[in-house]
């Protein structure tokens, strides 16, 4: 009993110590127009999926920031709360500039639990 005290103790102070949890997890995912190559011109619809891994977290969803390459936002649909930690919101998206090496959309949200980022690359069609 006295070789296992000190491993009790050691595993119930991890379990008591709060842990560093991760930042919240941004994923694309094109539900709609979907091709192994685009061109100018082009639209697509993407799911913005946005899990708070922090919980609570103090900025609003709004605040996430999109970012893009080669792409504009056409359209967007407000956030949707699935479950308190996770959202989701679609985007349609039109290619405007086929000349970059690749197409690029990120995500990302600033705040004091470290935030969060996401970024979806796409290839741009061979030009003949």
């Amino acid at each position: 009993m006295k070789k296992l005290l000190p491993i009790i103790v050691f595993v119930g102070m991890l379990i008591s110590f709060p842990q560093q949890l991760s930042a919240c997890e941004i994923d694309f995912e094109i539900i709609k127009g979907e091709k192994e190559s685009y061109t100018a011109g082009d639209q697509f619809m993407v799911l913005v999926e946005v899990v708070l891994t922090h919980r609570a977290c103090p900025e609003a969803l709004k605040k996430t920031k999109f970012k893009m390459q080669g792409l504009k936002v056409v359209k967007s649909t407000p956030w949707k709360e699935i479950t308190t930690m996770e959202h989701q919101r679609k985007l349609i998206v039109q290619v405007v500039d086929d000349s970059v090496e690749n197409l690029v959309l990120t995500a990302t949200r600033t705040c004091d639990k470290d935030g969060g980022f996401g970024s979806m690359t796409l290839a741009v069609a061979p030009k003949e």
